[in-house]
């Protein structure tokens, strides 16, 4: 579900965004404070699925929480870092017409996120969670990185802004 142009991917009541992307906003856009709902994923499998009454901020704690061994999807990110950059940040509604079979509660549709992905690092309502794919460090791993924030935000930036260089250059010789 990754989106080809330099802008996040938006559904009716969904967005789909790069980590890389996410890493650089922010604050949480106006837009973004009804979503209520994320998941951790890249192309194969979903590793984390969570709620929050704001769901970017939530992430970001995760996001921060790796560094310190709080958030066991945070640490993953981290420890898999670079190839993590590519991984998707998703943020849903409860609210939206996909949840309208669980009358749109919060728990209920994150329990119905949890049983459809069977995420890797949801242990809570999921009784068989996907394995960690062997392509990726386990969260115990030690970081290979330097555990500065600002230098992997750079890193970030660096990529988004060669991805958005990749694709004008491609444009061009169209």
């Amino acid at each position: 579900m990754q989106n080809p142009v330099n802008k996040p991917a938006y559904g009716q009541n969904n967005i789909a965004i790069p980590l890389k992307r996410f890493l650089l906003i922010g604050e949480c856009p106006p837009e973004w404070k009804d979503f209520d709902l994320y998941l951790f994923r890249d192309n194969d499998v979903v590793f984390y699925v969570g709620q929050s009454q704001l769901a970017f901020a939530r992430v970001w704690e995760h996001l921060l929480g790796g560094f310190k061994g709080h958030s066991i999807v945070g640490r993953c990110i981290w420890v898999n870092w670079p190839k993590s950059m590519s991984f998707t940040i998703e943020l849903l509604s409860s609210q939206s017409e996909q949840f309208n079979t669980v009358e749109n509660d919060l728990s209920a549709s994150e329990r119905s996120l949890i049983q459809r992905w069977a995420p890797c690092f949801n242990v809570s309502q999921n009784s068989q969670p996907t394995p960690l794919p062997t392509s990726y460090l386990p969260p115990n791993a030690p970081f290979r990185r330097r555990r500065s924030l600002n230098a992997l935000l750079h890193e970030a930036e660096r990529a988004a802004k060669a991805e958005e260089t990749k694709r004008w250059l491609e444009n061009l010789e169209q």
